[in-house]
């Protein structure tokens, strides 16, 4: 049945419609690869079977009446630092107690839901969500089924470590400086980070910085989930222009010659894995073959200008759970920023916002102009070894780690402008450790990079890819 869970979700819910496999029989197969494959990778921290089992249930009973919710009966984790009532909610932080969580959901756990995924799980993050690999002092390390030896990246390391394993066929997920594509490059996934304001939260986190999703194994998976959480939201602050139609309709069509700027190397001579660079001149070669027009570009992705208010502003974000945490139980580098945070004036966190916001206002021109659409690889290294990030905040908790920033280089000015973004599993190493590269898209145009990951998926395929653990 293993090989059930390794399915992509559009085809299980094709079989589920089918009646050709129950929705209590694809749980059981997943909560049996929880049970085989966890102990090795910890990326479930907390599940509830009896309620998952009956929800299952309840799926089958609709699907016999003939209910038409388009993924009734698929199985889905939940990251740690999403709100699902009743549920407990620990943001990966010894600072939390295992209390349910009484408030509201966030609406895209309600929006899985009424999809028809089968909430079972929640996968694990680091505090807060606040560095780039999946550690945390209350439930451990995360470990990446390519290497356990390897962290599957963070802050969603928990959602892709279980599904590149195979314990789901796809994780929820969000991403707030590459928390999302970090994990699928490390894990071999689709990562797709939409748009600010696509998908509705019940407040902004990180100035709309903070957006939910999924990691995937496929694009088209990535686009019909996108369909299912992506608003409008009439209650919400912000809300992304609606598409033309829908997301999973783009995967596969034919939308003409693009022009893409190619930036392989991240900018201001920090130094970059060839493997990394090999990731994003593959996918070049494979986009020039299909017709589009590729030129190198030059790109300040990272930059002394964007990280300071960034971080600032990230510091700053811990106020979201004032009341909610107990701060002498927390973790020396998010003790450092809680303390950082006490001391901002409301007119520096303002006056940083300003400054971030005017930025991204010159960061955003390329597009249309120069290019339009962006690709690097998703991060300057390939998958650091498993504790040597955490170990490294701790000891300088004053300043983001070295692998923490080549993590991000590509990765958060797309957060901070608000950019749609997709990793896409495109090389591996010669020790089988996977690499991706980064699509970035205009402003609100998730249709354009889902188009053209589509037909890199096909040039490209790495359908038939899966970690020897998974296999044994």
């Amino acid at each position: 049945m293993s090989s059930l869970t390794r399915t992509p979700v559009l085809e299980l819910a094709e079989a589920l419609r089918g009646r050709d496999v129950s929705a209590t029989e694809l749980l059981d197969a997943c909560l049996d690869e929880v049970d085989r494959l966890n102990p090795d990778l910890n990326a479930v921290i907390w599940r509830d079977d009896e309620a998952a089992r009956a929800a299952a249930s309840e799926a089958d009973e609709r699907l016999a009446g003939g209910d038409d919710a388009p993924f009734l009966g698929v199985p889905m984790p939940i990251k740690d630092l999403t709100e699902m009532h009743g549920w407990p909610l620990s943001y990966g932080s010894r600072g939390r107690t295992d209390a349910p969580w009484e408030g509201p959901s966030e609406p895209c756990v309600d929006a899985l839901a009424k999809a028809g995924f089968v909430l079972a799980c929640k996968t694990n993050t680091p505090e807060f969500g606040h560095i780039t690999v999946t550690e945390n002092l209350r439930f451990g390390p995360t470990r990446n089924p390519w290497d356990p030896g390897r962290t599957p990246g963070g802050s969603s390391g928990g959602a892709a470590s279980a599904t590149a394993a195979g314990m789901f066929p796809a994780a929820h997920a969000n991403d707030g400086g590459g928390s999302i594509r970090i994990p699928a490059s490390c894990c071999g996934l689709v990562g797709l980070k939409p748009s600010r304001g696509r998908v509705p939260r019940l407040s902004q986190s990180w100035l709309g910085a903070v957006v939910e999703g999924a990691v995937t194994r496929t694009v088209a998976d990535a686009a019909a989930i996108l369909d299912v959480l992506s608003g409008p939201d009439r209650l919400s602050w912000y809300n992304a222009p609606a598409p033309d139609r829908p997301f999973r309709e783009e995967v596969g069509t034919d939308g003409g010659r693009v022009r893409i700027g190619l930036m392989d190397s991240a900018p201001g001579g920090m130094p970059t894995d060839p493997a990394c660079t090999e990731a994003a001149r593959r996918t070049a070669q494979a986009l020039e073959e299909l017709g589009h027009s590729v030129e190198p570009v030059e790109y300040p992705t990272i930059s002394d200008e964007l990280v300071e208010p960034f971080n600032l502003m990230v510091a700053a974000s811990l106020g979201e759970h004032l009341d909610e945490v107990d701060w002498n139980e927390v973790e020396p580098h998010i003790a450092y920023q809680h303390g950082a945070a006490n001391h901002i004036s409301s007119f520096e966190y303002v006056y940083g916002a300003k400054q971030l916001e005017r930025m991204c206002r010159r960061m955003v021109e390329p597009w249309g102009r120069d290019f339009d659409v962006l690709l690097t690889p998703t991060m300057a290294i390939t998958p650091p070894p498993v504790g040597a990030v955490l170990e490294a905040s701790h000891a300088k908790p004053d300043a983001p780690a070295d692998p923490v920033i080549a993590m991000v280089a590509f990765c958060a000015f797309v957060n901070v402008t608000g950019l749609p973004g997709i990793s896409l599993p495109v090389h591996w190493t010669d020790d089988g450790v996977p690499v991706g590269a980064q699509l970035v898209g205009g402003p609100w145009e998730e249709a354009t990079i889902l188009r053209l990951a589509g037909a890199v998926e096909q040039a490209l395929p790495w359908a038939d890819r899966e970690p020897a653990l998974a296999q044994a």
